[in-house]
This record gives structure tokens, C-alpha cells and sequence, in this order.
């Protein structure tokens, strides 16, 4: 790993910010606050190439890997337009099918994953489970000639624009408490599958889903990978989750630094731009800092994933998101205070980032749960739950 990136991915921060700034924030605001999507901005970033960056050359992608798809996530977001669906379409599920999915499974999906036409959601949150995956009903039971499928899902993104979900589920002998996934494919149009969406606080484009499985009958070829992968599989799919949550948490803290950092340098109440006052200047510098080093985490992260070692790369992973969440959080509120008034306007447009940034600490993963991660494999402490 270097320290230095490479003038190829210089390049495709280059290009991306200029995707990125061509919408800006405006624009993403707008699609939010009307209940519209950013279908438009989506498709164009398929159309260059930037959305299956990370998917093999053979199915459309890019063949690169998490580095570069991060770089695309967080270029997006630090121009105003973090697009949730990234985390997962190409990511989480791009990622398990073209590691573990059949060739016809690639051949059928990955295409449209990568330039943008199709869009993969993904379920495993359930609500008796919430932070515990070992404790998911979702089950899956052999049919005569596949799998019928029954459960249910919360707070799944993107469920109105997907065309299929692919479901962590567990297989119906997995009965001893120990978590047994198996993933499938489930087609949004399936017979058996309803979705209702959760009304969220949040201003955002990317709607919030409960998801509902009643007796999905699905092919074998639904399943994706063996039924008897156990943990490794899933965390095939959840390490790029967290590389890229880290990737937009940190897009939407550079946004909001440099919106506050424009307006210090401009804002004149005494002899002074109110930048020049270390009230100001100091939060600012050190979130520029924390900023920094979270971005140093995600980049080791993304290069142990890309170089295959998963164990690394999951506890590179989890700081990563720790990191970048707490940075997005400090970011936004101190954009607020540096814009005082002016901070809870919609013209200038920073107060509606708190909330996102807010999230980005519970999503996809707790900032609790990564310290119990960190304080049991990292710190060989005693298990704490």
C-alpha cells in the first residue's frame, strides 16, 4: 500500500468531483425534499464507467476494486451528492456475486450492476435481531425444485428502485443458535414479496423499506454461493458495506468542511474575516485532521480487502466506519456553528447534512458494536454480550 495514490485513481477523483459538481448539492437537495431520486445523476455514473469500477472487466466493470469504488463514493458526496445505493448495489452485492455467484448468476446480474440499469438492494437487518445477526428468523426451506422462502426485513434502502434484493436468510437446519446464512437472490416482482416504506426523519432521496417474505418461492439458482459458507461468506459482503459507509460518511464531512471553511474565510463581523479567530479556526482544523486519518483507515481497509485478507480487512474496516462516522458528525455540527444563523437556512444548505451524518454512526453498523469488535479481537478483552 502506498501512501501516495496513484495517477490513475488522481484521475478518477478528478473526474468523478466533476460529475459530482456538475448536479451539486442543490440539485441533490431538490430530488430529496420532492420525493424525487437521483435516477438522472445514477445512470450517467454508470453510462462512465464509475459505478462497476470495482466489477470484473468480463461483465462490464471496471476491474478495479473497494479503493476505487470508495474514491467514487466519497467524491460524490464531498460534491453534494452521496448516493446511498452505491453502499450496496455494487458493492455489497456486486461484490458477493462476482466472488461467489455462478456464471450465469454474474452474466445475468453483474452487467447491470455495473453500468447502472440495475440495482441490487440487500436485506439482513430483521426486527427482533437489529445488532445481532446470529439471532435472524428469516429461513429458507428446501422446496421440490428450489427454496421457498419466509421472513421479514427492516430499514432495507432502495427497495422502490431495485429490481431484485439479495436476502441473508438462514437455512432450516441451522437450529443450534449459531448463525448459518445463506444469501439469495430475490426478485422484487416475486410472487410472496411486499415492501412498505418507513417514514424517516431525514432528508434524503434513498427511502427506507420494511420488507416482507411470505412463502417466496424461489429456483435453486436463487442461492448464492454454498448454504454451508457460514460467516465468511457474508462478511465477503459486509466489509465493502463498511469501506463504503466510511466512503460517505467522510464525503459528507468534507462537504460540510468546506462549506464552513468558505464561509469563515468570507464572513466579516469585526476588522477580521471570523475565520481568523481561533474559536473558529481550531474546530475546523482539527476536524480537517480526524478527517484525514479516517480516510488514511478506510484506504488501509480497502487495500487489505482488495488484496484478500478478509480477517484484516474486517478489523480495518470497522475503525474505518468508526472514524468516519464520528468525523461526518463533528463535520456537520461544526458547519452549523461556523454559519451561525445562516447555518439553519435552507439556502445554505448544512443543517440538513446533521442528520444524514447522524446516521452514518448507527448504520450499517453501531459505533457500540465496533468498540465490542474492537475490544474483543483487537484487544483479546473478554466478550461483553
Amino acid at each position: 500500500m502506498s501512501f501516495v495514490e496513484s495517477e490513475e485513481r488522481r484521475e478518477l477523483r478528478k473526474v468523478v468531483s466533476e460529475l459530482g459538481k456538475k448536479y451539486g448539492y442543490e440539485w441533490f437537495n431538490r430530488q430529496a425534499r420532492s420525493g424525487g431520486h437521483t435516477t438522472e445523476l445514477w445512470l450517467e455514473a454508470g453510462k462512465l464507467g464509475f459505478l462497476g469500477v470495482n466489477l470484473p472487466e468480463q461483465y462490464g466493470g471496471g476491474g478495479g476494486g473497494m479503493a476505487d469504488l470508495s474514491i467514487v463514493l466519497e467524491e460524490l458526496g464531498a460534491a453534494g451528492c452521496p448516493l446511498l445505493m452505491l453502499v450496496v448495489s455494487p458493492s455489497i452485492c456486486g461484490t458477493v456475486i462476482s466472488r461467489f455467484g455462478t456464471d450465469e448468476q454474474k452474466q445475468t446480474w453483474l452487467p447491470g450492476l455495473a453500468d447502472g440499469t440495475t440495482i441490487m438492494a440487500f436485506a439482513i437487518t430483521e426486527p427482533d435481531a437489529g445488532s445481532n445477526s446470529h439471532q435472524i428468523t428469516t429461513t429458507a426451506r428446501r422446496a421440490d425444485d428450489g427454496w421457498s422462502l419466509t421472513g421479514r426485513k427492516v430499514f432495507i434502502s432502495g427497495l422502490d428502485v431495485a429490481k431484485a434484493v439479495l436476502v441473508v436468510g438462514r437455512t432450516e437446519d441451522a437450529k443450534t443458535g449459531k448463525l448459518k446464512p445463506a444469501l439469495f437472490i430475490v426478485p422484487i416482482d416475486a410472487p410472496g414479496v411486499e415492501f412498505q416504506q418507513i417514514e424517516m426523519d431525514l432528508i434524503s432521496p434513498d427511502k427506507q423499506y420494511a420488507l416482507f417474505l411470505d412463502d417466496v418461492q424461489l429456483p435453486r439458482e436463487a442461492l448464492v454461493g454454498s448454504e454451508d459458507a457460514a460467516l465468511m461468506q457474508l462478511f465477503a459482503g459486509l466489509n465493502p458495506e463498511r469501506i463504503m459507509a466510511s466512503a460517505f460518511a467522510i464525503g459528507i464531512a468534507r462537504h460540510a468542511l468546506g462549506k464552513a471553511t468558505a464561509y469563515v474565510k468570507e464572513r466579516q463581523v469585526w476588522k477580521a474575516p471570523i475565520g481568523a479567530h481561533q474559536g473558529l479556526a481550531h474546530p475546523l482544523a482539527q476536524i480537517k485532521i480526524e478527517l484525514e486519518l479516517a480516510r488514511l483507515m478506510m484506504q488501509k481497509a480497502a487495500a487489505l480487502y482488495d488484496a484478500g485478507d478478509d480477517m484484516g480487512a474486517g478489523e480495518a474496516a470497522n475503525m474505518a466506519k468508526y472514524a468516519a462516522g464520528e468525523v461526518a458528525v463533528r463535520a456537520t455540527d461544526q458547519a452549523v456553528q461556523s454559519l451561525g444563523g445562516n447555518g439553519m437556512t435552507v439556502e445554505y444548505g448544512v443543517a440538513s447534512l446533521v442528520a444524514a451524518a447522524r446516521a452514518t454512526r448507527i448504520a450499517p453498523v453501531s459505533r457500540e458494536m465496533i468498540l465490542n469488535f474492537v475490544a474483543q479481537h483487537s484487544l483479546g478483552l473478554p466478550k461483553s454480550y
